[in-house]
């Protein structure tokens, strides 16, 4: 195979590099009149860069590099699911790149942003532990950049600080499993390494610290304790990047992982995904129910939804894997319109982000409580949006594999986080307010990016073609 034929199969990550490098000169090399142009160019950039690696170039499964990338054309559909919900983040955060301290940044940010994307592009291809660890450090240390990024703001350094922090310890965890995967097999080849896994003890070890790495950054219980902190203290819109985009890059690499590499111990990480669910669930619900700042409120509830994204993986079938993918692009546009919708308030309102905040806000701005409902209706499961099918496709994978008790106890908690989701509601819709939020006009990238959310949460739920068309692609055990 020529070197043409061998980077054809990496034609999204060379193609978003070459956007990274571009970007990175035009902010060198543009003036303050060419910078306003910035964000319109990015977007228009990264619209291009989805539609044209939306679909796979290739039928066929290959590996380069010596087994280290592989290319699948599943996974071409999750890299394009992860650049369509960065483009949405890119979209909303406009107002807030606007503003007097964040300006001469904006450059800094879309270049840290697509890094981290580049970096969960190579996590999601690897096919050697050196590759994926390179990638997940890609992910990892621009993404504690931008959680820190209004450096100037106390909660936003404390944030990253306490980002970085945990991210070091869930990677020194991570490479110390790996170790004994090694010192184990003798490779770091994941369709190698299954041959010589065997379940002993030092293996099962290595499979709980290599789980403790990838549940930090899902935010599972009891990996979640810097969640709250850091999605309330980073700007919105990077909280809003951080709860999608990397926990779905996450979710799907624990999922092929666990398939190839880790397969003859299946009942271990089946009973150790069994208990995390649970926790996850119903600590988060619980959790949820306590808080009054929108954006710890939404924090807990990306952490109950990771334990719902768990119940795909714990099937591990091919149905687990569409479903999987399917949650997390519904996932994505309603906690993205969430985020959307909090993020115009907050720039708009001088900061406002408590749920009392929200009280009348449908008095003063219906479009945006409206478009609010119907994202936590989404998140909530409530038909006929598109959550309620994606919580029936994981539930339905789960029970097939004879997970009958655990999709009883998700179901519970479904009913839980259907009660604090309607207190937003009730408070946009119902609780009187004589000083609710003035009314106001969002800037038109927003508003575009609000419009594709929305779209998605009333025609995916509909549009069985989309949840058939990954299935064609998924693969098992």
């Amino acid at each position: 195979m020529d070197y043409s034929a061998i980077f054809s199969y990496m034609y999204t990550e060379i193609a978003l590099a070459g956007i990274i490098v571009a970007a990175l000169l035009y902010d060198l090399i543009a003036g303050k009149k060419g910078r306003r142009a910035f964000h319109g160019i990015m977007c228009t950039v990264l619209l291009l860069f989805t539609a044209g690696t939306a679909f796979p170039f290739h039928k066929e499964t290959a590996s380069i590099f010596g087994g280290m990338y592989v290319y699948d054309p599943m996974y071409v559909i999750v890299k394009s699911v992860l650049a369509a919900g960065t483009l949405i983040v890119f979209l909303t955060s406009d107002s807030w790149l606007r503003k007097e301290d964040t300006e001469f940044k904006r450059g800094e940010f879309y270049v840290l942003t697509l890094s981290t994307l580049l970096g969960m592009d190579f996590m999601v291809s690897a096919g050697h532990f050196l590759m994926f660890f390179i990638g997940l450090e890609l992910a990892s240390v621009p993404m504690a950049c931008l959680v820190a990024f209004d450096k100037y703001k106390h909660n936003s350094a404390e944030a990253g600080a306490k980002y970085i922090l945990s991210a070091l310890f869930a990677s020194g965890l991570m490479l110390y499993g790996i170790s004994f995967l090694y010192g184990t097999t003798g490779t770091l080849y994941f369709d190698d390494m299954s041959a010589g896994i065997n379940g002993s003890a030092l293996q099962i070890l290595a499979l709980v610290f290599f789980f403790t790495g990838l549940g930090f950054k899902i935010s599972l219980v009891p990996f979640h304790l810097w969640t709250a902190d850091t999605y309330e203290g980073a700007p919105t819109s990077v909280t809003s990047y951080l709860s999608v985009v990397s926990k779905a890059a996450a979710a799907f690499s624990l999922m092929v992982i666990l398939i190839k590499v880790f397969a003859p111990m299946t009942e271990y990480w089946q009973m150790l995904l069994y208990i995390v669910i649970v926790l996850s669930i119903t600590v988060a619900n619980l959790f949820a129910i306590r808080q009054k700042n929108l954006k710890r409120f939404l924090a807990f509830s990306s952490i109950s939804q990771a334990g719902y994204i768990m119940l795909a993986v714990i099937s591990g079938t091919p149905y687990g894997m569409t479903s999987l993918v399917f949650y997390v692009l519904v996932y994505m546009v309603a906690n993205l319109a969430a985020f959307g919708v909090i993020s115009a308030v907050e720039q708009n309102s001088g900061g406002k982000v408590g749920m009392d905040d929200y009280n009348g806000l449908y008095r003063t701005n219906p479009k945006l409580a409206v478009i609010m409902m119907l994202a936590l209706f989404s998140l909530a499961g409530i038909p006929p949006f598109a959550g309620f099918f994606s919580k029936f496709f994981i539930f339905a994978a789960a029970f097939d594999q004879g997970f009958h008790v655990l999709v009883f106890i998700a179901l519970i908690n479904t009913v839980i986080s259907l009660y604090y989701y309607l207190l937003v509601v009730k408070a946009m819709f119902i609780t009187p307010n004589e000083n609710p939020v003035a009314p106001f006009r969002s800037d038109r990238s927003t508003r575009i990016g609000l419009v594709l959310c929305l779209a998605g949460i009333l025609a995916l739920g509909i549009a069985s073609s989309v949840f058939d068309g990954i299935s064609l692609y998924s693969f098992g055990l």
